[in-house]
């Protein structure tokens, strides 16, 4: 089908189109015009990707000019392989209608781990060891004493993409990881260092939020993309919390004592070095002033992005004296250690400043702020140097060079924690420094001022407000979009007491009372009689989960609920749980039918798709709040009420609905599906709680659905289940949910679709 969208010929690679895909078009191609940024939120199996990349590849081909690069970021792996799968049939389809290749090169990106093909680095099976092995196995002087003595291992695989590599470029395609790997077998060359080569010309990038978010990553892999692109976030509802992940620092005792054994090692290597070529020290701090100089004349003429860990104005100033020599800044680290070993001897929690912190640091061993701004730096520079392969597991040095820079870089959205007790383990002596960053624009503001257009879109993103206050940024549209349906596919209900009219919740005074307890456990027995195929319970967190299953066992309920399906649970070792997702699909392929127990911020909550037959129902039990007694969340709720009149039960509030509507979200994956949504808590049915779930939930949570008993669930449920068994074709869809080309042209057509979107 070909469509206009507001002037722009867009082919979209299917005969049908849902309405709510060309209204996002249409927001998607504002947003693009005017070079800005926005937020979209677009129901869950509506074809949020396949109207993203028609949009936009359209706009790359008639506006190249204004637009040359889309960078695509989502979360997981699978995802990525469903963006490329999906740009792959676009492609397709461009062939099929114009009878030439676009000639559009498209690639996804990932780990080393998930694209080596060398048979020896991938004998170490962990991503850390196989990071490592290929280092050492590229690194340069290595290869230089390959030539030298061939017995040196180096990789056949990247001295090949080095020689004939660069000067022949992918060939325009669409690549999958699994293609890319392929071809590098075909063609002997390096799949993961062609794949970043590759990125700089290619026209469409896929790849993990961590290559633009994190700035360690993000001044390797994404340094000289440029400006005029168009920047995707995909189920980006916790882009927030990625922001602050990849500016925070978590330090033990045990990665202070690691970090002592690698500044003994580097002293080693350094003295050897001296002992036999002294003049390679000396000319290793040249190099790195250099370096930073190039740097910031990249960053000038906005060649490269803006480093976090890094500002230009470091870059303009000169390399402390105190550590221009490898001796001299190894010392420095290794009085800074000691110095962070004083700080965790504490017997009760300490929360500062970065100034607070630098103050106390200066006075107690006379470490200034400027030497400790260039630290990250200057070690990178220093094993560049030293050339030495077994120097590769340096991460706690490395860890503690971070620290340094980030600590005297910001001054202002970040809190030092320093707590006697970890979390888990409260009656063991086993302290924890936590630098904790607060605000999550500082990770993302790069990347909104150096691309032109940045959009920020999920199924739940409700309610659309609070991110640009989070994010810190002014988008030029916010709109959300309802879910057309030509039979109510989707049947939320609040269930808020059990049938002998106990109130249910997961709050804290009331989560172990028995009657609670037994009430949930009857609804998940009386649900899993009444709905065929595949159930999904989500709990609040791990401890609640063991706590509940524990119960129903000694109640017996857990023999009720194996007598009509299994029964499988989420933990949180990742091969257990992905053994028990294996079993639950396969009793749900062979009719047997399951129920999986899982927890909200899980693995299954994220990123894994239970439809159709997968998932016939989904439970929340509880409201899924962060653990509040944290002190670095109880820091972070303080800021954003300072900086951004946040208080703190509108955000946490916020937090919990976005994470149940993800969870909620799992059982419905397009128009044809179906599913029951059940909110197991009587706070979901008040005002602060439902207004806060995405729009094409609310829509179909009447107020009749909204405090019901474990009867009338089961009746609605039951209800719901023999209209869902009726026959439902696509003829039944046309002209409703699913639109001709002649039906959305048509101007009644436009008329309805205008009522059906929202902005903000």
């Amino acid at each position: 089908m070909k469509v206009n969208v507001d002037g722009l010929l867009v082919y979209f690679p299917y005969d049908y189109i849902y309405p709510e895909q060309f209204l996002y078009m249409m927001e998607l191609k504002r947003s693009l015009d005017a070079k800005g940024h926005s937020v979209l939120e677009m129901p869950s199996g509506t074809g949020k990707t396949v109207s993203l990349l028609s949009l936009i590849v359209a706009y790359l081909r008639a506006r190249p000019l204004d637009l040359t690069k889309l960078i695509y970021c989502s979360r997981t792996v699978p995802e990525l392989e469903k963006v490329v799968e999906e740009l792959r049939n676009l492609v397709q389809y461009y062939e099929k209608e114009t009878g030439e290749s676009p000639n559009i090169l498209g690639l996804a990106l990932s780990s080393r781990k998930n694209l080596c093909i060398n048979s020896e680095v991938l004998s170490e099976r962990e991503g850390k060891s196989i990071d490592n092995k290929c280092y050492t196995m590229t690194a340069s002087f290595m290869r230089m004493r390959h030539k030298k003595d061939p017995a040196v291992p180096v990789c056949n695989f990247y001295e090949n993409f080095e020689q004939s590599g660069k000067e022949f470029p992918l060939p325009s395609d669409i690549y999958s990881l699994d293609d890319l790997k392929e071809y590098g077998k075909e063609k002997g060359v390096c799949p993961y260092f062609l794949a970043r080569y590759s990125i700089t010309h290619a026209n469409i990038v896929i790849y993990s939020y961590h290559y633009l978010l994190d700035p360690k990553i993000a001044d390797l892999v994404s340094r000289e993309l440029s400006k005029s692109s168009v920047v995707v976030f995909d189920e980006a509802h916790n882009i927030d919390s990625v922001c602050i992940d990849s500016m925070s620092v978590v330090i033990s005792r045990r990665t202070l004592d690691r970090c002592s054994t690698n500044i003994e090692t580097l002293n080693r290597h350094i003295q050897r070095i001296k002992d036999t070529d002294q003049q390679k020290l000396k000319d290793e701090y040249t190099k790195m002033v250099q370096g930073l100089r190039e740097s910031n004349a990249a960053r000038e003429t906005e060649m490269v992005m803006s480093n976090p860990v890094l500002p230009d104005e470091i870059l303009q100033e000169a390399i402390p004296g105190n550590i221009r020599t490898a001796e001299h800044f190894v010392n420095f680290m290794k009085r800074f250690n000691e110095y962070l070993k004083t700080r965790l001897r504490v017997q009760h929690v300490v929360s500062e400043t970065p100034p607070s912190f630098l103050k106390d640091c200066a006075t107690k061993v006379c470490i200034e702020r400027k030497p400790l701004r260039f630290c990250a730096e200057r070690l990178r520079s220093l094993l560049r140097t030293l050339e030495q392969a077994d120097l590769h597991d340096l991460s706690a040095l490395t860890l503690i060079a971070n620290f340094a820079t980030l600590i005297s870089t910001y001054a202002k959205g970040f809190v030092l924690i320093i707590e006697p007790f970890d979390d888990r383990t409260p009656t063991v002596p086993n302290p924890v420094m936590n630098f904790s960053c607060m605000d999550a624009s500082i990770a993302i503001k790069p990347v909104f001022d150096r691309f032109q257009s940045v959009i920020i879109t999920s199924g739940t993103l409700s309610p659309l407000d609070m991110y640009p206050k989070i994010l810190d940024f002014r988008p030029v549209t916010m709109a959300t979009f309802s879910m057309t349906l030509a039979r109510t596919c989707l049947c939320p209900m609040i269930v808020s007491k059990g049938n002998d009219q106990v109130a249910m919740s997961s709050k804290y005074e009331t989560r172990e009372d028995v009657a609670v307890i037994r009430n949930y456990g009857n609804l998940l027995v009386e649900l899993a009689c009444v709905v065929p195929d595949g159930m999904v319970c989500f709990f609040t967190s791990y401890v609640y989960m063991e706590t509940i299953v524990a119960a129903w066992y000694e109640q017996g309920i857990i023999d009720q609920i194996q007598k009509h399906k299994l029964l499988f649970i989420e933990t949180q070792d990742a091969a257990e749980t992905t053994l028990a997702l294996f079993n639950y699909q396969k009793a749900c392929e062979n009719g047997r039918g399951a129920v999986l127990l899982s927890v909200a911020r899980g693995k299954v909550s994220e990123g894994i798709d239970f439809d159709h037959h997968l998932g016939r129902a989904v439970v929340m039990f509880g409201i899924p709040y962060v653990y509040t007694q944290s002190r670095i969340l109880k820091a972070r709720l303080e800021y954003l009420r300072d900086q951004f009149q946040i208080r703190e039960n509108d955000f946490l509030t916020f937090d919990a609905m976005r994470h149940a509507a993800q969870c909620v979200g799992r059982v419905i994956r397009g128009k044809t599906d179906y599913g029951i949504m059940v909110f197991a808590d009587k706070r979901f049915s008040r005002a602060d709680k439902r207004g806060k779930l995405p729009r094409w939930i609310q829509e179909y949570l009447s107020d009749g659905l909204c405090n019901l008993s474990t009867d009338e669930a089961i009746h609605i449920s039951k209800k719901f289940l023999r209209t869902m068994a009726q026959p439902f074709s696509r003829e039944d869809q046309l002209g409703l949910s699913l639109l001709t080309l002649e039906q959305l042209q048509s101007e009644e057509m436009q008329k309805k679709m205008e009522q059906k979107m929202q902005y903000v």
